[in-house]
């Protein structure tokens, strides 16, 4: 599942955008979701959890609701509101997680049903960036890579207070353990941020499929050759497959650029 197309015109400069969801090697179905939203500035990429169809309604409804909860929630503030829209991000996606859980609440085969969000606002020139769970959002900027996430699960957690390597977390037990997500018990905060924006910068999202299977090097590799969109879609695609395709995998890779780039 693939698409590409303008995300938003503003005077001399606009967001290209394209995305691809690949089912990969293993898994019989695909739990990720995407949603490219031209008239909204909006950019969101989801991985579902859960068993049975459960993973798969998860992070559609995340695809599904959360376009029409952001621009309700963002409709009364002004680009240069920065804080404000932070808060009303953080808001909306702790709504949008108890929607999740009360979709699974008494349904057969949804019993703890979830999803991650990671998902991209463009207002003026800053990319809002706010998620929950381990998909991540990147900036490619004059050929450096940049992690703007932090995984919200229990290795992330290790990792970041120095109790296990970077090589240890690729086989801890709990590598696939969330701490948040859309649709969990607990009140779901998410972490929001505002990202100005340069001509060229590129931003990617991406579920763990891809950063499972395909280190961060490469992911900078692939996106400095690959001059067009659904390239380097595909290009990402393509080396988490060849690395073995463990799990779904979902990008979207976005460019700022001047409307006179040919």
């Amino acid at each position: 599942m693939g698409a590409y197309e303008d995300i938003l015109k503003l005077g001399q400069v606009s967001l290209r955008a394209a995305a691809l969801s690949d089912i990969g090697k293993v898994r019989q179905n695909n739990e990720d979701a995407f949603a490219l939203l031209p008239e909204k500035g909006l950019l969101i990429v989801s991985d579902g959890m859960g068993g049975m169809q459960g993973g798969e309604i998860a992070s559609n409804i995340v695809v599904t609701l959360l376009p029409g909860m952001v621009e309700r929630r963002l409709i009364s503030l002004s680009v240069e509101e920065k804080d404000t829209t932070c808060l009303a991000l953080r808001d909306t996606l702790v709504d949008l997680s108890q929607k999740v859980r009360e979709e699974s609440i008494g349904r057969h085969g949804l019993a703890g049903m979830g999803a991650t969000v990671v998902l991209a606002c463009i207002r003026g020139d800053q990319a809002f960036i706010a998620h929950l769970g381990d998909s991540r959002a990147y900036l490619f900027r004059a050929g450096h890579l940049t992690l703007l996430t932090n995984d919200h699960s229990v290795v992330g957690i290790l990792l970041r207070t120095g109790e296990i390597t970077p090589e240890e977390a690729k086989t801890h037990p709990a590598r696939n353990v969330l701490s948040r997500y859309a649709g969990m018990e607990e009140t779901a905060y998410a972490d929001v941020q505002a990202v100005p924006l340069s001509i060229g910068d590129r931003l990617l999202l991406c579920t763990d499929g891809l950063t499972g299977m395909v280190r961060d090097e490469a992911i900078a590799e692939i996106l400095a050759h690959s001059g067009d969109l659904q390239v380097a879609c595909q290009s990402l695609v393509d080396a988490a497959n060849a690395a073995g395709g463990h799990d779904n995998v979902t990008v979207l890779v976005a460019e700022w650029r001047s409307n006179d780039a040919r």
